[in-house]
């Protein structure tokens, strides 16, 4: 059997998140949020970096976590990280728009809007975190209509 090493397990499972036996991937995107609250980290020079490196790190671990618990299984939760991260990028930085981003994007992750459910076919590592991407971008656009357009916030 394959084995993941103990600080890979705590990267791709998001301090163990990905182990809490229910809504693992909500935990794991209440973690990437609590990250996205340090000071700072809203930054463009910062999040985009930070989310990009998360997403390589991610593809290769999730990868390693597919073969050992099976497809997209629930104890990878870096995928969230990503796509909660993504659905926050350049938005003000209140606890309002957060959360109201956080629940919009877990609604998508949950339905998986084309071509998010498609890209699950994707091997290893890359359909776990693709259809996180694509949600996360989803939200993403439709947080700047809410508030740039619409005005909401």
């Amino acid at each position: 059997m394959k084995q993941i090493r103990l600080f890979e397990k705590i990267i791709g499972s998001v301090f163990f998140t990905g182990f809490i036996p229910i809504a693992s991937g909500t935990f794991g995107s209440f973690a990437a949020l609590l990250i996205y609250f340090i000071p700072g980290f809203e930054l463009i020079y910062v999040i985009i970096p930070i989310t990009i490196l998360t997403f390589t790190i991610g593809v290769y671990i999730s990868n390693k976590f597919e073969k050992v618990y099976g497809k997209d299984p629930a104890e990878c939760t870096i995928d969230e990280v990503v796509g909660t991260w993504i659905a926050l990028i350049l938005l003000p930085k209140t606890i309002g728009i957060a959360l109201t981003s956080f629940f919009i994007w877990r609604i998508l992750d949950i339905i998986k809007p084309p071509p998010a459910r498609q890209s699950e076919k994707l091997k290893g590592g890359w359909g776990i975190m693709m259809d996180d991407v694509i949600s996360g971008f989803y939200t993403l656009i439709m947080m700047h209509i809410l508030i740039n357009i619409i005005g909401i916030y």
